[in-house]
This record gives structure tokens, C-alpha cells and sequence, in this order.
């Protein structure tokens, strides 16, 4: 059953843990990693247009986003119409819609927020046009965190990204602390294959000293975040974004009013989501 408009939650992730493998001949790096969903989001308006019209995009930041950017990409390039133009391709026709898309997940953080409105609009775009087509094959071709929102939840992910394996979903409080600078995953990669065989650490994530290469504020903030929390923080994908495990909301909550007082970084309290 075909519909004429919907609204998509496009969920946002963190990487409990990353390991990052060298690159292929292709280029790309195969990964380990632990991700969860969490209650930051964007959201997907679509409407279905007349069989000859032309599709119409627009991103917006949402009123109650809690770091906004300049919105500057091409809209070809935006991986959720990239994803709207995959799935026309993968179906040979033409699936005209109006899509308005209202972000609150920052750019370049290292939180999956093109990945999540790629995937929500692959939701849509199946829902509204009845359409019987294998989503993960043009998830894949997306990027490595698409297969895993189609679904959300907290899943290990291997391979180019395209290995989901769902793990039992349990509620895990976060504090979220969200730069107002990010950091470009290509110039990340770039970096950690300039660094050789990456060192373990505590936090869980091969691409932390890439990162810090990269954007060394985030070094500094990192160090900062640390001692001022008291608490193991962790980077989400290759950043800029940092969080913590708390033991409760109301921690969570504190932590962030104290960072969002004393420091010029932005805080929020969140947690882990099934969608």
C-alpha cells in the first residue's frame, strides 16, 4: 500500500568501541566496532509528487538543535538525496518526492548524521512507493554506517559495515559533548594510515589519535573533558564529538549543565534508543 507523505526519525549513533583494519586496494577500511543508537535525531518529511515532477530537497536546521553549521554541501553530494537517487537506480524509475529535512545531529561529529537521514529516506522512499527492493546492497554503497541505521538499535558491525549482527538492547545514559569544530572522516583516515599500527587504549577507538592529528583542539578539550568529569570519555566515529558513560540520567544531566557553564564546548544529556 502506497502512501502520499510520511515523517522518518533519523537516530543519530555512538561507537561504544571502533577498530579499524588497514585500507584495501580500494581504499576503504574494514571495521570492528560496537554501535548504539541514540535520542538525538533529525527528522525526514516526505511528500510523494506527480509521476513528471521533479524532486524538491531542502535541510534545515531544526529550532532545538543544539550546535548548528552552515549548510553548504551541494545537494548532490548529501547523502540523503544521494540515497534518494540510488534507490530511483536501483528500481529503474523515476520516485519524485518533496523532501524537508530538519537536522539537529552536527556535521562532521563523528555522530552518523548524513548516514542516518541516508537510511531514513531509504525507509521512506520503500514505504511510500510499495516498493520490493533489497535495501542493504544500496546501504552498503552509502557508507559503512547506512546498513546499521536502517535497522538501528546497538549491533556489532564488521566488515566494510555491511556485517550487522543485533545485540540484546539495554538503556545506557550518555553525556554527549558536541565542539563547535569537526573533524573531515577523509582527512581522518588519511591520517591514521600516516600513523601506522594504531595503540589500544581505554577509550576504545583506533581513530583517536588520527583525530587529534587532525584537530588538535580536540586533543586539548579531550584532556579537559577528562579531568573535569572525572569519567572515561570516549570519540564517536572520528569525531569531533566525545562522550561518557554515566551510571544515571540525572548524572548526565549535571555533567552537562557544569560543561555547558564552564567551558564554551556544548553538552546534552541523552541515551541509548531502539528504534
Amino acid at each position: 500500500m502506497t502512501c502520499t507523505s510520511t515523517q522518518q526519525i533519523a537516530y543519530a549513533k555512538v561507537n561504544f568501541s571502533l577498530e579499524v583494519g588497514q585500507a584495501q586496494d580500494d581504499g576503504m577500511h574494514p571495521i570492528c566496532s560496537k554501535m548504539a543508537t541514540i535520542a538525538l535525531f533529525d527528522e525526514l518529511e516526505l511528500t510523494r509528487l506527480d509521476d513528471h515532477s521533479l524532486s524538491i530537497y531542502s535541510i534545515l536546521w531544526h529550532e532545538d538543535a543544539p550546535l548548528t553549521s552552515e549548510i553548504d554541501w551541494p545537494l548532490k553530494s548529501d547523502l540523503t538525496v544521494r540515497a534518494h537517487l540510488e534507490l530511483e537506480k536501483a528500481v529503474g524509475r523515476k520516485l519524485p518526492v518533496q523532501m524537508k529535512l530538519l537536522k539537529r545531529i552536527p556535521v562532521g561529529g563523528g555522530l552518523a548524521g548524513g548516514s542516518a537521514d541516508a537510511a531514513a529516506m531509504l525507509r521512506a522512499v520503500v514505504a511510500m512507493f510499495d516498493l520490493d527492493v533489497e535495501l542493504a546492497p544500496i546501504a552498503s554503497k552509502l557508507g559503512s554506517d547506512v546498513p546499521f541505521l536502517i535497522t538501528g538499535g546497538t549491533a556489532n558491525v564488521a566488515g566494510m559495515g555491511e556485517q550487522v549482527t543485533p545485540l540484546a538492547f539495554e538503556t545506557v545514559h550518555l553525556l554527549l559533548i558536541i565542539p563547535s569544530y569537526s573533524c573531515s572522516t577523509a582527512e581522518v583516515f588519511k591520517a591514521f594510515d600516516g600513523l601506522g599500527e594504531p595503540q589500544k587504549t581505554d577509550n576504545g577507538n583506533d581513530l583517536m589519535q588520527a583525530a587529534f592529528t587532525v584537530e588538535h583542539r580536540l586533543a586539548i578539550d579531550f584532556e579537559a573533558m577528562m579531568e573535569l568529569t572525572g569519567l572515561t570519555i570516549h570519540l564517536s566515529g572520528s569525531g569531533s564529538t566525545m562522550f561518557a558513560i554515566c551510571d544515571n540520567a540525572e548524572q548526565a544531566k549535571k555533567l552537562a549543565e557544569r560543561i555547558q557553564k564552564e567551558t564554551t564546548l556544548v553538552a546534552i544529556a541523552t541515551h541509548t534508543c531502539a528504534p
